[in-house]
């Protein structure tokens, strides 16, 4: 079927999984189902010859048939295992006299367990390799020394313990608030404060610079569920000390504020101005004065366009615009869900591990408390997906407070009676996505409080054009071409409009030796035409399948 009708044959929805799953249910002893993930991690486990690749639609099914025929027949001479199914199948069950059924459940089996199986082993580096030498005992009085395990330190220690002592560097941030950085950086100067006081044996690299972090970990890459680039695992030892002190009073979320002032002043930071951003960000200087101007007069901003226009990449970038340097510890960043509260970005009462419940400080909170220590400072918080939140909920009484004129103005707040204001050195930068029908339109009472900015595709900027010409290749320059032709008609349709437009950021980060036909069908296959399927989901025979065929053949010319 894929290699009569090709793309053409997509257009019923069925893809391999779905027909092979339906084949196997008519005929049982001749087919089994097919998934992509778990064929590839089998093949890979039992070091077969046979390899799947994405986007090898007819080698995959072949290479997939030919590897679990050869399983079937390896299973079938296995006298015990037969002798196990026959055992265990009752009256109701399908006889499975070919094992076809079985070889399925051997390869879902293999997958699980010992993909599972080489996650747990591949912690690094492994104690025959490196170990820093430090006993149960040697890290409690490490723990009980203020010199050595501040405040923060214990922060991010209960942090992992919480998380279940392992964790990458972006799901405490997410989880406990702050930065990554906070736990990545704070977790380094821990390391070489407890090497500066054991003398403890520390890890070189080749180049002989030393590796702090094993100290007090082991690690591993992150799995692609997993948010972060590296998940680190308390050792041992430092988490059996843990366990055995008294953290009842470390609070995760208390901000060191006279710590991160001196670090602010001491930190120095790499500089950025307008022109970086115009290089990053596909925008014109005309446009980018526009928004600084909004930003700087309003002090609150919602950066509104379709998904792919960069919005959350410009956001961080204009902060650092008008900073004039790269300063994290100076932004915030979180993104708004459903769930999301007032207790979450104030403060609130969360449980505790006696079972009761604490008062806890929000990150928005502890992000004003911050600047308000450090006036001569501009601070930015950015939100992502702001309609996704229940807005009033959120911000309660700071609908008010956030509004520039009121900036510095005290008001109670709900919890506890205690007063509170936004300081005037917090900017606020919020993303909104126009192109998803199921999200809340913005409360008008806090729409007032905010400029709106259209962010547009930027296929027209100067810098767009210079990573054209950088790509330098034709394939790539067709599909642009076309696309903005798609854009064209999109911004007509009475009902999307320009607000629905793709955007460039689908097509950016290419080097050119990446820049592949199979890269570029991809891109087109799983992110543009899903997207133009939602747009046109009752249309999809007068608007998608041309689009689809124009977006393919310019490729293909």
């Amino acid at each position: 079927m894929l290699i009569e009708y090709g793309y053409a044959g997509k257009k019923h929805y069925q893809n391999e999984n779905a027909i092979s799953t339906y084949l196997w249910l008519m005929y049982p002893d001749k087919y089994y189902i097919y998934k992509f993930g778990e064929i590839k991690s089998c093949a890979e486990i039992l070091q077969s010859s046979y390899k799947l690749k994405k986007g090898a639609y007819e080698d995959n099914l072949r290479n997939f048939y030919l590897f679990y025929d050869e399983l079937c027949i390896r299973l079938q001479s296995d006298a015990e295992l037969k002798k196990i199914l026959a055992d265990n199948l009752t009256e109701d069950c399908y006889p499975d006299q070919t094992l076809h059924t079985l070889t399925i459940d051997f390869g879902f089996y293999i997958t699980r367990k010992y993909s599972k199986a080489d996650k747990e082993n591949n912690w690094w580096p492994a104690v025959v390799n490196y170990t820093p030498g430090l006993s149960v005992d040697n890290w409690k009085a490490l723990l009980q020394d203020t010199s050595v395990f501040n405040a923060s330190s214990l922060r991010i220690m209960k942090g992992f313990l919480e998380f279940g002592s392992a964790a990458t560097c972006k799901q405490l941030s997410k989880e406990y608030g702050e930065n990554a950085n906070f736990y990545n950086a704070g977790s380094q100067a821990l390391a070489k404060r407890i090497a500066d006081k054991t003398q403890c044996t520390v890890m070189t690299r080749e180049d002989g610079k030393v590796m702090w972090w094993p100290i007090l970990y082991v690690g591993r890459q992150a799995e692609s569920e997993e948010e972060g680039v590296y998940v680190w695992k308390l050792r041992e030892e430092l988490e059996q000390a843990l366990r055995d002190i008294d953290l009842s009073k470390v609070e995760l979320n208390a901000v060191d504020i006279v710590d991160n002032v001196q670090a602010l002043e001491s930190r120095v930071n790499e500089k950025y101005g307008k022109e970086d951003f115009l290089a990053e960000v596909y925008m014109t200087e005309v446009k980018y004065n526009r928004l600084l101007n909004v930003l700087k007069r309003k002090k609150n901003i919602i950066l509104q366009g379709a998904p792919g226009v960069g919005k959350t990449f410009a956001a961080k970038r204009l902060a650092y615009a008008m900073m004039g340097e790269k300063d994290n510890e100076r932004i915030e960043f979180i993104q708004f869900h459903q769930n999301y509260s007032y207790e979450d970005f104030i403060m609130g009462y969360k449980p505790t591990e006696n079972g009761g419940f604490a008062m806890q400080y929000g990150v928005f909170y502890r992000f004003c408390k911050k600047a308000e220590n450090n006036p001569e400072h501009d601070y930015f918080f950015i939100i992502d997906e702001i309609n996704r939140g229940n807005m009033s909920k959120v911000f309660g009484e700071l609908l008010l407070l956030i509004e520039k004129d009121y900036r510095g103005t005290s008001s109670k707040l709900a919890y506890q009676n205690l007063n509170f204001s936004v300081p005037k050195n917090i900017y606020i930068i919020v993303m909104m996505n126009t192109a998803d029908r199921s999200l809340a339109m913005i409360d008008y009472a806090l729409r007032r409080r905010f400029s709106f900015f259209d962010m547009e595709p930027g296929f027209e900027t100067s810098g767009f054009k210079a990573y054209q010409e950088k790509l330098a290749s034709e394939k790539f320059n067709a599909l642009i071409e076309c696309i903005q032709e798609l854009n064209a008609e999109i911004a007509d349709d009475p009902s999307l409009g320009k607000g629905f437009c793709i955007g460039h950021s689908y097509f950016c980060g290419l080097q050119a030796d990446e820049c592949t036909q199979e890269v570029l069908e991809d891109i087109v296959e799983y992110d543009i035409l899903p997207m133009l399927s939602e747009y046109w989901f009752d249309n999809l025979t007068e608007k998608v399948a041309p689009w689809s065929e124009k977006l393919h053949g310019a490729l293909n010319d």
